[in-house]
């Protein structure tokens, strides 16, 4: 039983230990720029960390004082969080599947369209009172002022690898025509009615193309990106969090039966 219930709390404290890249990358996507904006996904992925943190402690709790009820509590309870964890983690591919950038003649940076992506993420963005509020957000940032230090010819800067954000926010959409004069700063349209961000683009600093759709579509591909690599991680803590806890299962299931093994014992001694 000793044996047994050793175990159990060595593995809670592996599930302990797995809470902490679920927390770490929580934290990261708070610290982009972009989902600092926006503030969808970095709370629910930290707070399902902390739960996993919290119930694998009182699961250890239980192991090392030898508490039943509190060692079922905690197979429940993190039986429900991995549940929850797996449909995160199905939800954040369904809803980063679509979209990418698109290639335009003589240019290595893409293009972004709002279109590609899906509408759950589409919606995040569409709402007016929404977007006032990530787009003060972005614009408050240095993102369009670093490529006017990096870039002041225009052949230096048609072939940079700008990030989709810079593409869609601090430029016109190529399709326009612009005459190139700085990254943040171009005249002389040659079809303003291709694209009806054509008409949004403004040379105001302050403004730029922050009210065009290529600037939403821009940062739902920055979305998508570090979502993808969240989801990498939480897939790969998600297999661990599955094997530790089918481990767990069978440790408890041991530590019951050598427990009516042993009254036994001392009943029919």
């Amino acid at each position: 039983m000793a044996l047994s219930n050793n175990v159990i709390g060595a593995i809670n404290f592996v599930a302990m230990l797995l809470s902490i890249p679920i927390i770490g990358a929580g934290i990261w996507l708070a610290t982009e720029p972009d989902n600092s904006c926006v503030k969808i996904l970095q709370w629910p992925v930290i707070i399902l960390g902390i739960l996993f943190l919290v119930v694998g402690i009182a699961g250890f709790v239980g192991a090392f004082w030898r508490i039943p009820w509190l060692l079922i509590s905690y197979l429940i309870a993190m039986l429900v969080l991995i549940v929850l964890l797996a449909a995160l983690v199905v939800f954040i591919y369904m809803v980063t599947v679509k979209g990418s950038g698109h290639l335009e003649p003589s240019r290595s940076y893409l293009e972004y369209h709002l279109d590609d992506y899906s509408g759950w993420l589409r919606r995040r963005v569409r709402s007016p009172w929404k977007w006032d509020r990530i787009r003060s957000c972005l614009s408050s940032t240095n993102m369009c002022g670093e490529l006017n230090q990096s870039y002041r010819m225009a052949q230096d800067f048609f072939n940079a690898r700008i990030t989709p954000l810079q593409s869609g926010c601090c430029k016109p959409p190529t399709q326009c025509g612009y005459t190139f004069v700085n990254p943040t700063y171009w005249i002389s349209p040659i079809n303003n009615a291709a694209d009806m961000d054509c008409l949004q683009w403004s040379n105001d600093q302050t403004q730029l193309c922050f009210n065009c759709d290529s600037c939403k579509a821009g940062l739902l591909a920055n979305i998508k990106k570090e979502w993808r690599r969240t989801d990498i991680i939480l897939l790969i803590t998600l297999i661990a969090l599955i094997s530790v806890y089918l481990i767990g299962c069978c440790a408890f299931r041991n530590a019951k039966t050598e427990d009516l093994f042993r009254k036994y014992k001392q009943g029919y001694t």
